[in-house]
């Protein structure tokens, strides 16, 4: 749809840079997608899905753990996915290396 807005032009050229946007008309609709996205989360949290704590309770595996999902548990150190002589003895990295 064709229409005439009146927009505050520097700011519509720094989020078009910032963001990469090919043309304006990308930058405003997704500029809209964001404050829909925004809306419907404000929605989400207000009224939930309309499941009771016990149905959402059930939903969730039994083996399912808070703990491990959250990373809380130290790594083992041989877990460790970077070479360990990288850092010194306080765990910093060495740049010459």
């Amino acid at each position: 749809m064709k229409m005439t807005m009146h927009i505050d032009e520097a700011l519509l050229e720094r989020v078009m840079r910032e963001y990469e946007f090919p043309s304006k008309t990308e930058a405003v609709e997704a500029a809209l997608k964001e404050l829909d996205r925004q809306m419907r989360i404000r929605d989400f949290r207000k009224n939930g899905l309309g499941f009771s704590p016990d149905e959402l309770a059930d939903a969730i595996d039994p083996l399912y753990d808070e703990k491990l999902a959250r990373n809380v548990y130290p790594a083992p150190l041989d877990a460790v996915a970077e070479d360990p002589k990288l850092y010194d003895a306080d765990g910093h990295s060495d740049p010459r290396r």
